[in-house]
């Protein structure tokens, strides 16, 4: 048990099981992940109708985590990610059945020209990490990264497999989306939804509102370890380091480091599941959506442990049963537990930050028991 936490926000009396549930991350929560702050927010047709949070913003528990406060989502930021690519197949900058190399000629090499849009942005074109491990600071010379992913060979046949690329699919993603729209992702976020305070690449300008995080006492399981998996997670050069985290989080890597709010997060992902709107304008066609959001790979994952449906950039809730209930759900769960999802069905879209990280790469306790919650009330 610890010492009872202020649980700011709103939260609706027919949700009062769910208000209930957030205290209870705090007190209790599953496997000992107790909360040291965290942030649940929850849209219906588009609208805020639950947003809860609590706790500190830095381990010393000497600053109040408030609704100003941002927290780096890690691999939740895909979501954004995967919104802001389809809404550059909206706009007919590019398609998803289209080869990358059709943009970006250097793509082709070692046996890639075949690699389509929709097949990189769903983990296919086995490119998970560096054949050859490289030194930590490379991230943070995009074009180095590119243009050393570009020359690499497949880890497997592309189109025949998925394998999460955990760091790997932002820059790959990013440098596609600038060559066919002409800005960053970052860019594209700050200038089209200002809204959301959701950024890729966080001007230093906000450093000062970032939540202190907990790193996980244990590292993720990712079964039987061989080569593709080692170069995902586990070389020392598989992810950013050796900069400081000012630098860090600075840099655009879509995949990676986006900072945010839980709100924000939900409006984002509230784009699915409401048909493409947002707060009154459209976001996204129909069309879109459907592209966006319709199975391209189902199959055991070549570095996750798990069996995913994978859309063009979201998991599909069919077998992981991770975003809720709902079978036509689907969202992004990032390191050490953040989440965002979208349940079109219901109208219903949801997140969750926290700064104590857990092991779990998918599916982390305290935001399913959340989501149980929420739809017990619906």
């Amino acid at each position: 048990m610890t010492d009872a936490v202020s649980i700011q926000g709103f939260c609706p009396s027919r949700f009062s099981g769910l208000h209930d549930a957030f205290g209870a991350n705090f007190a209790e929560a599953p496997e000992g992940l107790n909360e040291l702050a965290a942030r649940f927010s929850v849209c219906l047709d588009g609208e805020v109708i639950v947003d809860l949070w609590g706790g500190y913003a830095d381990t010393g528990r000497t600053q109040a985590f408030t609704a100003d406060t941002l927290v780096p989502v890690f691999s939740t930021g895909k979501a954004v990610m995967a919104l802001l690519l389809a809404r550059a197949v909206d706009a007919g900058a590019l398609r998803y059945d289209q080869p990358v190399a059709d943009l970006w000629p250097e793509f082709a090499q070692a046996g890639k020209g075949g690699v389509t849009v929709a097949q990189l942005m769903s983990h296919q074109a086995g490119l998970p990490g560096f054949s050859q491990a490289v030194e930590p600071s490379l991230w943070f010379e995009p074009e180095a990264v590119t243009a050393r992913l570009a020359a690499q060979a497949p880890m497997w046949p592309p189109g025949t497999a998925s394998g999460y690329h955990p760091v790997t699919v932002g820059y790959l993603a990013n440098h596609l989306f600038q060559l066919a729209t002409g800005r960053t992702m970052g860019q594209a976020l700050r200038e089209d939804f200002p809204e959301l305070y959701l950024w890729i690449g966080l001007p230093e300008s906000e450093h000062g509102r970032v939540a202190q995080m907990r790193k996980p006492a244990a590292a993720p399981s990712l079964g039987p370890v061989d080569p593709i998996k080692q170069a995902a997670f586990l070389d020392r050069g598989s992810a950013p380091g050796g900069r400081g985290s000012a630098e860090w989080r600075k840099m655009e890597i879509p995949s990676a480091n986006l900072h945010g709010t839980a709100a924000g997060l939900a409006r984002m992902l509230g784009v699915v599941a409401t048909g493409g709107q947002l707060d009154g304008r459209t976001v996204l066609s129909s069309e879109a959506i459907e592209q966006l959001t319709r199975e391209r790979i189902h199959g055991p994952d070549k570095v996750l442990p798990y069996d995913i449906s994978w859309a063009a950039g979201l998991m599909r809730n069919t077998g992981l049963h991770v975003f809720g209930p709902g079978e036509r759900a689907l969202g992004h769960y990032g390191w050490g537990g953040s989440m965002a999802m979208a349940d079109p069905e219901r109208g219903l879209s949801a997140a969750y930050v926290m700064t104590r990280q857990s092991p779990h790469l998918i599916g982390d306790p305290r935001p399913r028991r959340l989501l149980e919650a929420l739809y017990a009330a619906l």
